[in-house]
């Protein structure tokens, strides 16, 4: 059976702990008193029966045998008192004193024996006999040699007992629930620095520490030290300081990095694009020019174009990253999709490209260039890390208010280890491949950049046959 959430918080055990404890206080000082009560009323009992010396049981031996005799004295006798008469441990007489007068008692065998066993002692015993309730008896010795049982109903005493138990029970019961009550707002009073804790430490779980600059909540107020609370809210203090110290250096040395790319990308700039004009100008020459230099000259503009690619795309990242705005113009995606899978043909014949768009175009709010730049790279990554004859799909739908872009294939896919950084920077889907017959590592990083200045998100949708999937809010917003 499953306990209730709500029964397995601290401050619900704390109250029925102090609940159940109250009350196996109150069963024990019920019992105590209860039991107290009867001894008590028990001992009046036998104190009644030594005080009556027998009297009662020693007025038996008259029976009246005719008119005028006088029977047993029933006088200052309470109703309900019980004499017998025994001579050589046989019962003689019995009698009751009843509310007209004193009545036989008719005794069975097995009451007759137990009457005699009572030692004639003068101290009570609790006795039982079929014709009667239980009764309180003392036996004492007469003056002609028999034994005089004088005995009180112990019926009052137990009504009076129950009369405590019922009210104690409803006096306890009262009692429990204000208890229940008092001790529920008394936890919650005392736990209240405890939930201040555990807000705090909610607040803090649910903050994005993976980058960016990160505020941190306020530390837990009321921290008193000569408390157990008020040590783990210290301690979490002293640990948020900590990690806010972390994470405020984190972010320094990002925004260091940051800056160190831009910079150098900026300035990587004018002379990479000098390069790349005197090579291409050498190249033009028309005078003769050895195999060996004109080669070299080939890869010099060759990994100036690279190097030019990826200046500019570390170029676009810092943008992205310092939060400059995009153009905010409407976007024919579908146009995009068509141009972009029409280039990715050309680049790669081998594999088989299929797109499957809406019947009505797809509009939104964005940069241009921005956008087909992310399907470009979609699709480029999709062509350079699958085999010849690979199926990729381009498929564009609006769902909802939301615009859906899905590049899928049936290639090999993307290892495990990889897909948590996937879209992280400079990382490689092949690491053992060619730099120079590669990618930079930052295409999926511009998407996911791209996606994001947009109002978007980017996220690999499936791994076994890798889905990257793209969505935008349809009105750019």
């Amino acid at each position: 059976m499953r306990v209730p959430a709500a029964a397995r918080t601290l401050r619900a055990r704390l109250t029925a702990g102090l609940v159940v404890l109250l009350a196996l206080s109150c069963l024990a000082v019920g019992l105590g008193t209860a039991a107290a009560l009867s001894r008590f009323l028990v001992g009046r009992l036998d104190e009644q029966l030594a005080a009556s010396g027998g009297r009662f049981a020693a007025t038996l031996e008259h029976e009246p045998h005719r008119d005028g005799d006088e029977g047993p004295d029933a006088r200052g006798q309470a109703p309900g008192t019980f004499g017998a008469r025994l001579i050589g441990g046989s019962v003689r007489q019995a009698a009751m004193v009843r509310a007209g007068g004193v009545g036989p008692v008719p005794l069975t065998t097995a009451d007759r024996h137990a009457l005699a066993a009572v030692p004639a002692d003068g101290r009570g015993r609790s006795l039982s006999l079929s014709a009667l309730e239980e009764y309180r008896v003392a036996a004492v010795r007469g003056d002609d040699g028999d034994v005089l049982i004088t005995g009180l109903p112990l019926g009052p005493v137990e009504e009076t007992v129950h009369r405590l138990i019922l009210v104690e029970t409803v006096v306890f019961a009262v009692v429990l629930a204000a208890a229940g009550i008092a001790a529920a707002a008394w936890v919650r009073l005392a736990l209240r620095p405890l939930r201040r804790v555990a807000a705090t430490a909610s607040r803090v779980a649910e903050l994005p520490l993976a980058s960016g600059e990160v505020a941190m909540p306020e530390r837990v107020p009321d921290t008193d030290p000569r408390t157990e609370v008020g040590q783990v809210g210290a301690a979490l203090n002293r640990m948020l300081g900590h990690v806010e110290n972390a994470l405020a250096r984190r972010h320094a040395g990002e925004e260091r990095l940051r800056r160190f790319a831009a910079d150098a990308s900026h300035e990587l700039r004018t002379p990479v694009a000098a390069i790349r004009g005197h090579a291409e100008l050498a190249l033009r020459i028309s005078e003769p020019v050895p195999p060996e230099v004109r080669h070299a000259l080939g890869r010099i503009q060759a990994e100036s174009v690279r190097m030019s690619e990826l200046v500019d795309d570390l170029l676009l990242l810092a943008r992205l990253d310092a939060g400059r705005p995009l153009e905010s113009r409407p976007v024919d995606l579908t146009r995009l999709v068509l141009d972009a899978t029409s280039d990715a043909h050309a680049a790669g014949p081998d594999h088989r490209w299929e797109m499957v768009l809406p019947e009505e175009p797809v509009t939104v709010t964005g940069d241009a260039r921005r956008l087909h730049q992310l399907i470009a790279n979609l699709l480029a990554n999709a062509r350079t890390h699958t085999p010849p004859g690979t199926h990729v799909t381009v498929r564009l739908a609006v769902r909802g208010g939301t615009v859906v872009l899905d590049v899928a294939d049936d290639g090999p896919g993307i290892p495990p280890e990889q897909r948590e950084e996937i879209f992280q920077r400079f990382v490689r889907a092949d690491q053992g491949r060619s730099r120079a017959a590669g990618g930079t590592g930052l295409g999926l990083a511009i998407v996911q950049a791209v996606a994001a200045a947009h109002g978007g998100r980017a996220e690999l949708a499936a791994a076994e046959h890798t889905v990257f999937r793209v969505t935008l809010p349809v009105s750019g917003g």
